[in-house]
């Protein structure tokens, strides 16, 4: 990524240039998540999946040896029930040449990555694509490594390769942008509701607040 795209309104993510692709969150990865809260990393992605149908953000589907480490988990299915999940061998994604074609098909540069583990599945193909002309953005807290310091580490180490780190409500946030886009409010208030722990509490005690009458009857 060159320098003029890591600073100024461009190189902010909107719904028309970013394509997803979520890897391997299955059960035996899950299993060996210990740099999160593993419930948290899934409510995460699939606030990022909903998210990016509500902004109909194109939303790839990966996993890898599903018949030895488990379908795809089934909150995640569930936002794309008709999506089959691309079932590769190769550990690194961008080596797999459906997952390329699908992302390449879009016509979209700003490559939006999440899974599971950091340091091995979601390194690889970050930086890859990176040194491919991609603009990558990895969802740091919809992924996750068998350990803090691996997780840390994979950060750290694609930084250093121009990819950047990000969250799944920053993404949310920078493909909203202005409260004025009435046609993804709605959705997007929604999805913050159900995944956006605390904020979501607030959201509905505002809606609440709204709709309660006041002594006047207003």
């Amino acid at each position: 990524m060159s320098t003029e795209n890591k600073a100024g309104l461009g190189a902010l993510l909107t719904p028309e240039e970013s394509v997803v692709v979520l890897i391997d969150h299955q059960p035996f990865q899950v299993a060996n998540l210990h740099s999160h809260e593993p419930t948290m990393v899934i409510n995460n992605v699939v606030g990022l999946a909903k998210a990016a149908k509500v902004f109909d953000v194109p939303t790839i589907l990966t996993t890898v040896l599903e018949e030895r480490g488990g379908l795809l988990v089934q909150g995640l299915q569930d936002v794309y029930p008709e999506q089959k999940p691309i079932n590769r061998t190769f550990i690194n994604t961008w080596q797999d040449e459906r997952v390329v074609d699908a992302v390449k098909a879009t016509g979209r540069n700003k490559l939006i990555l999440a899974g599971l583990w950091t340091e091995i599945c979601v390194a690889m193909p970050a930086i890859q694509a990176a040194g491919e002309g991609f603009e990558v953005f990895v969802v740091t807290d919809a992924s996750g490594g068998v350990s803090k310091e691996a997780h840390d580490m994979a950060v750290q180490r694609m930084i250093q390769a121009g990819v950047v780190p990000i969250t799944w409500m920053a993404i949310l946030g920078e493909w909203q942008r202005d409260w004025a886009r009435e046609e993804t409010v709605q959705g997007a208030a929604e999805v913050q509701a159900q995944h956006g722990g605390a904020s979501g509490v607030a959201f509905a005690w505002e809606m609440q607040l709204l709709a309660t009458p006041t002594e006047s009857g207003a």
